[in-house]
Protein backbone atom coordinates (compact mmCIF):
# COMPACT_ATOMS: atom_id res chain seq x y z
CA UNK A 1 0.00 0.00 0.00
CA UNK A 2 1.10 3.15 -0.84
CA UNK A 3 2.00 6.23 1.54
CA UNK A 4 -0.85 8.37 -0.34
CA UNK A 5 -3.59 5.00 -0.31
CA UNK A 6 -2.80 4.52 3.24
CA UNK A 7 -3.76 7.69 4.33
CA UNK A 8 -7.14 7.52 2.16
CA UNK A 9 -8.14 4.54 3.70
CA UNK A 10 -6.94 6.41 6.81
CA UNK A 11 -9.77 9.36 5.93
CA UNK A 12 -12.77 7.03 4.81
CA UNK A 13 -12.44 4.83 7.55
CA UNK A 14 -12.76 7.04 10.47
CA UNK A 15 -16.46 8.33 8.65
CA UNK A 16 -15.36 12.14 9.61
CA UNK A 17 -17.39 15.18 7.83
CA UNK A 18 -14.31 16.13 7.07
CA UNK A 19 -13.70 13.51 4.92
CA UNK A 20 -16.85 15.07 2.57
CA UNK A 21 -14.62 18.53 2.54
CA UNK A 22 -12.11 16.67 0.63
CA UNK A 23 -13.69 15.27 -2.69
CA UNK A 24 -14.01 18.32 -4.78
CA UNK A 25 -10.17 19.41 -4.38
CA UNK A 26 -7.39 18.91 -7.11
CA UNK A 27 -5.27 16.00 -6.57
CA UNK A 28 -2.40 17.45 -4.99
CA UNK A 29 -4.44 19.44 -2.42
CA UNK A 30 -6.27 16.31 -1.68
CA UNK A 31 -3.45 14.23 -1.28
CA UNK A 32 -1.96 17.22 1.15
CA UNK A 33 -4.94 17.89 3.09
CA UNK A 34 -5.83 14.01 3.38
CA UNK A 35 -2.15 12.99 4.85
CA UNK A 36 -2.82 16.23 7.51
CA UNK A 37 -5.73 15.01 8.48
CA UNK A 38 -4.11 11.39 8.30
CA UNK A 39 -1.50 12.68 10.79
CA UNK A 40 -4.44 14.36 12.93
CA UNK A 41 -6.01 10.96 13.38
CA UNK A 42 -3.01 8.80 14.14
CA UNK A 43 -1.51 11.25 17.02
CA UNK A 44 -5.68 11.50 18.48
CA UNK A 45 -6.09 8.00 17.96
CA UNK A 46 -2.39 7.58 20.10
CA UNK A 47 -4.41 8.84 23.04
CA UNK A 48 -7.61 8.04 22.70
CA UNK A 49 -7.28 3.97 22.10
CA UNK A 50 -4.14 3.59 24.27
CA UNK A 51 -5.49 2.84 27.92
CA UNK A 52 -1.77 3.22 29.74
CA UNK A 53 -0.84 7.30 29.76
CA UNK A 54 2.55 6.41 29.97
CA UNK A 55 2.76 4.85 27.00
CA UNK A 56 0.37 7.06 25.07
CA UNK A 57 3.02 9.33 26.16
CA UNK A 58 6.29 7.34 24.77
CA UNK A 59 3.94 7.22 21.14
CA UNK A 60 3.77 11.17 21.27
CA UNK A 61 6.93 11.05 21.82
CA UNK A 62 7.82 9.19 18.86
CA UNK A 63 5.40 11.02 16.57
CA UNK A 64 7.98 14.40 17.60
CA UNK A 65 10.84 12.31 16.12
CA UNK A 66 8.97 11.27 13.40
CA UNK A 67 8.43 15.17 12.79
CA UNK A 68 12.20 16.28 12.93
CA UNK A 69 12.49 12.91 10.71
CA UNK A 70 10.16 14.20 8.19
CA UNK A 71 11.95 17.37 8.02
CA UNK A 72 15.26 16.19 7.59
CA UNK A 73 14.28 14.13 4.75
CA UNK A 74 13.71 10.43 6.41
CA UNK A 75 10.31 10.03 7.27
CA UNK A 76 9.27 6.23 8.22
CA UNK A 77 6.00 6.40 8.58
CA UNK A 78 3.26 6.37 5.82
CA UNK A 79 1.68 9.51 6.72
CA UNK A 80 4.92 11.56 7.33
CA UNK A 81 5.94 9.77 4.23
CA UNK A 82 2.69 11.37 2.25
CA UNK A 83 2.93 14.60 3.90
CA UNK A 84 6.57 15.26 3.22
CA UNK A 85 6.49 16.29 -0.75
CA UNK A 86 3.98 18.83 0.43
CA UNK A 87 5.40 21.13 3.15
CA UNK A 88 7.41 23.54 0.94
CA UNK A 89 4.50 24.76 -1.23
CA UNK A 90 2.08 24.96 1.52
CA UNK A 91 3.28 26.05 4.40
CA UNK A 92 2.85 23.35 6.37
CA UNK A 93 5.87 24.26 8.96
CA UNK A 94 7.06 21.95 12.43
CA UNK A 95 6.03 24.31 15.06
CA UNK A 96 2.51 24.27 14.33
CA UNK A 97 2.20 19.99 13.46
CA UNK A 98 4.26 19.68 17.35
CA UNK A 99 1.34 21.92 18.65
CA UNK A 100 -1.14 19.48 17.45
CA UNK A 101 0.43 16.80 19.48
CA UNK A 102 0.70 19.91 22.28
CA UNK A 103 -2.92 19.36 22.19
CA UNK A 104 -3.79 16.13 21.80
CA UNK A 105 -1.12 15.79 24.87
CA UNK A 106 -3.25 18.26 27.06
CA UNK A 107 -5.39 14.96 27.05
CA UNK A 108 -3.59 12.66 28.90
CA UNK A 109 -2.54 15.67 31.95
CA UNK A 110 -6.39 17.48 32.14
CA UNK A 111 -9.92 16.13 31.90
CA UNK A 112 -11.36 19.25 33.22
CA UNK A 113 -11.55 23.02 32.21
CA UNK A 114 -11.84 25.16 34.95
CA UNK A 115 -12.93 28.38 32.20
CA UNK A 116 -13.25 28.95 27.99
CA UNK A 117 -9.96 30.22 28.31
CA UNK A 118 -8.01 27.09 29.40
CA UNK A 119 -10.82 25.21 26.81
CA UNK A 120 -9.73 27.97 24.00
CA UNK A 121 -5.99 26.68 24.68
CA UNK A 122 -6.82 22.96 24.06
CA UNK A 123 -9.27 23.92 21.00
CA UNK A 124 -6.67 25.97 19.29
CA UNK A 125 -3.96 23.53 19.31
CA UNK A 126 -6.04 20.09 18.50
CA UNK A 127 -8.46 22.39 15.61
CA UNK A 128 -7.49 26.38 15.40
CA UNK A 129 -4.19 25.10 14.31
CA UNK A 130 -5.20 22.39 11.85
CA UNK A 131 -7.56 24.99 10.51
CA UNK A 132 -4.81 27.17 9.55
CA UNK A 133 -2.92 24.84 7.98
CA UNK A 134 -5.59 23.36 6.17
CA UNK A 135 -6.57 26.48 5.41
CA UNK A 136 -2.81 27.07 3.68
CA UNK A 137 -3.59 24.09 1.77
CA UNK A 138 -6.72 25.19 0.40
CA UNK A 139 -5.26 28.65 -0.54
CA UNK A 140 -2.35 27.02 -2.02
CA UNK A 141 0.03 28.02 0.24
CA UNK A 142 -1.19 31.46 0.76
CA UNK A 143 -1.60 32.54 4.28
CA UNK A 144 -4.36 35.28 4.45
CA UNK A 145 -7.15 32.94 6.33
CA UNK A 146 -5.14 32.74 9.61
CA UNK A 147 -8.02 34.95 11.41
CA UNK A 148 -10.91 32.73 9.94
CA UNK A 149 -9.31 29.47 9.56
CA UNK A 150 -8.39 29.92 13.67
CA UNK A 151 -12.15 30.53 14.78
CA UNK A 152 -13.49 28.41 11.93
CA UNK A 153 -11.57 25.49 13.65
CA UNK A 154 -13.04 26.73 17.45
CA UNK A 155 -15.61 26.83 16.43
CA UNK A 156 -15.95 23.30 14.83
CA UNK A 157 -14.36 21.36 17.70
CA UNK A 158 -16.78 23.57 20.11
CA UNK A 159 -19.83 21.50 18.15
CA UNK A 160 -17.64 18.29 18.57
CA UNK A 161 -17.30 18.92 22.21
CA UNK A 162 -20.89 19.81 22.53
CA UNK A 163 -22.12 16.42 20.09
CA UNK A 164 -19.51 13.88 22.62
CA UNK A 165 -20.64 15.21 25.80
CA UNK A 166 -22.35 11.91 27.01
CA UNK A 167 -19.49 9.80 25.32
CA UNK A 168 -16.54 12.08 26.88
CA UNK A 169 -17.79 11.59 30.50
CA UNK A 170 -18.10 7.77 29.70
CA UNK A 171 -14.14 7.90 29.53
CA UNK A 172 -14.16 10.39 32.52
CA UNK A 173 -13.55 13.56 30.37
CA UNK A 174 -15.54 17.07 30.30
CA UNK A 175 -15.01 19.36 28.35
CA UNK A 176 -17.75 22.20 29.13
CA UNK A 177 -16.16 24.76 31.28
CA UNK A 178 -16.82 24.64 35.13
CA UNK A 179 -17.78 27.81 35.75
CA UNK A 180 -20.32 27.77 32.93
CA UNK A 181 -21.39 24.76 34.69
CA UNK A 182 -21.84 26.21 38.05
CA UNK A 183 -23.90 29.03 36.49
CA UNK A 184 -26.03 26.19 35.58
CA UNK A 185 -26.20 24.23 38.48
CA UNK A 186 -24.86 21.23 36.87
CA UNK A 187 -22.11 19.39 38.94
CA UNK A 188 -19.70 17.07 36.85
CA UNK A 189 -21.40 14.25 39.06
CA UNK A 190 -24.33 14.66 37.14
CA UNK A 191 -22.33 15.01 33.43
CA UNK A 192 -20.43 11.38 34.27
CA UNK A 193 -23.43 9.82 35.51
CA UNK A 194 -25.45 10.93 32.02
CA UNK A 195 -28.30 12.48 34.86
CA UNK A 196 -29.54 15.90 33.16
CA UNK A 197 -30.39 18.41 35.69
CA UNK A 198 -32.90 20.96 34.97
CA UNK A 199 -29.95 24.01 34.14
CA UNK A 200 -28.46 21.08 31.69
CA UNK A 201 -30.46 22.42 28.37
CA UNK A 202 -30.25 25.81 29.06
CA UNK A 203 -26.25 25.51 29.49
CA UNK A 204 -25.76 23.49 26.49
CA UNK A 205 -27.69 26.29 24.54
CA UNK A 206 -25.30 28.55 26.09
CA UNK A 207 -22.57 26.58 24.21
CA UNK A 208 -24.12 26.44 21.23
CA UNK A 209 -24.41 30.15 21.33
CA UNK A 210 -20.59 30.30 22.25
CA UNK A 211 -20.06 27.80 19.01
CA UNK A 212 -21.97 29.62 16.39
CA UNK A 213 -20.36 32.79 17.96
CA UNK A 214 -17.45 31.32 16.44
CA UNK A 215 -18.22 30.86 13.16
CA UNK A 216 -19.89 34.16 12.57
CA UNK A 217 -16.59 35.54 13.64
CA UNK A 218 -14.55 33.35 11.14
CA UNK A 219 -17.09 33.92 8.04
CA UNK A 220 -16.66 37.90 9.06
CA UNK A 221 -13.03 37.29 8.66
CA UNK A 222 -13.15 35.32 5.19
CA UNK A 223 -11.47 37.59 2.71
CA UNK A 224 -13.98 37.95 -0.06
CA UNK A 225 -11.50 36.96 -2.69
CA UNK A 226 -10.63 33.57 -0.55
CA UNK A 227 -14.20 32.27 -0.73
CA UNK A 228 -13.38 30.06 -3.71
CA UNK A 229 -10.40 28.38 -2.06
CA UNK A 230 -11.30 28.39 1.04
CA UNK A 231 -15.02 26.20 0.10
CA UNK A 232 -13.75 22.63 1.20
CA UNK A 233 -13.72 25.23 4.91
CA UNK A 234 -17.06 26.32 4.22
CA UNK A 235 -18.14 22.62 3.35
CA UNK A 236 -17.01 21.48 6.78
CA UNK A 237 -19.12 24.94 8.71
CA UNK A 238 -21.94 23.95 6.66
CA UNK A 239 -22.03 20.37 7.48
CA UNK A 240 -21.29 21.03 11.64
CA UNK A 241 -23.77 24.12 11.94
CA UNK A 242 -26.32 21.47 10.33
CA UNK A 243 -25.40 19.25 13.12
CA UNK A 244 -25.36 21.92 15.66
CA UNK A 245 -28.97 22.97 14.66
CA UNK A 246 -29.98 19.05 14.72
CA UNK A 247 -29.38 18.65 17.87
CA UNK A 248 -30.54 21.92 19.25
CA UNK A 249 -33.58 20.35 17.71
CA UNK A 250 -33.24 17.20 19.31
CA UNK A 251 -33.75 19.21 23.26
CA UNK A 252 -29.89 18.79 23.89
CA UNK A 253 -30.02 14.99 24.64
CA UNK A 254 -26.38 14.61 24.21
CA UNK A 255 -25.78 13.17 27.78
CA UNK A 256 -27.81 9.44 26.45
CA UNK A 257 -27.69 10.16 22.32
CA UNK A 258 -25.27 11.23 19.79
CA UNK A 259 -26.60 13.20 16.79
CA UNK A 260 -24.89 12.18 12.98
CA UNK A 261 -26.02 13.23 10.02
CA UNK A 262 -26.39 10.69 7.29
CA UNK A 263 -23.39 10.54 4.57
CA UNK A 264 -26.31 11.06 2.13
CA UNK A 265 -27.19 14.28 3.84
CA UNK A 266 -23.59 15.27 4.42
CA UNK A 267 -22.67 14.94 0.32
CA UNK A 268 -25.97 16.97 -0.29
CA UNK A 269 -24.69 19.86 2.07
CA UNK A 270 -21.14 19.06 0.87
CA UNK A 271 -22.23 19.55 -3.01
CA UNK A 272 -24.38 22.41 -2.44
CA UNK A 273 -22.06 24.45 -0.43
CA UNK A 274 -19.73 24.18 -2.49
CA UNK A 275 -21.55 25.48 -5.69
CA UNK A 276 -22.94 28.38 -3.77
CA UNK A 277 -19.43 29.01 -2.58
CA UNK A 278 -20.14 31.59 0.12
CA UNK A 279 -20.45 31.40 4.11
CA UNK A 280 -23.66 28.85 5.13
CA UNK A 281 -26.44 30.17 6.71
CA UNK A 282 -26.99 29.93 10.59
CA UNK A 283 -28.92 30.45 13.56
CA UNK A 284 -28.80 33.37 15.51
CA UNK A 285 -27.61 32.46 19.42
Amino acid sequence: MTPDAYCQQKAAASGSSFYYSFLFLPPEQRRAITALYAFCREVDDTVDEVGDPAVARARLEWWRAELRAMFAGSPQHPVTSALAPHLARFGIDSARLNEIIDGMQMDLEQNRYLDFEGLRLYCHRVAGVVGTLSAGIFSDGRQDCARYAESLGIALQLTNIIRDVGDDARRGRIYLPLDDMQRHGVAAHHILKGAAPEGFRELMRSQAARARGFYREAFEALPPAERRAQRPGLVMAAIYATLLDEIEDDGFRVLTHRVALTPVRKLWIAWRTWMRGAPPRQRPG
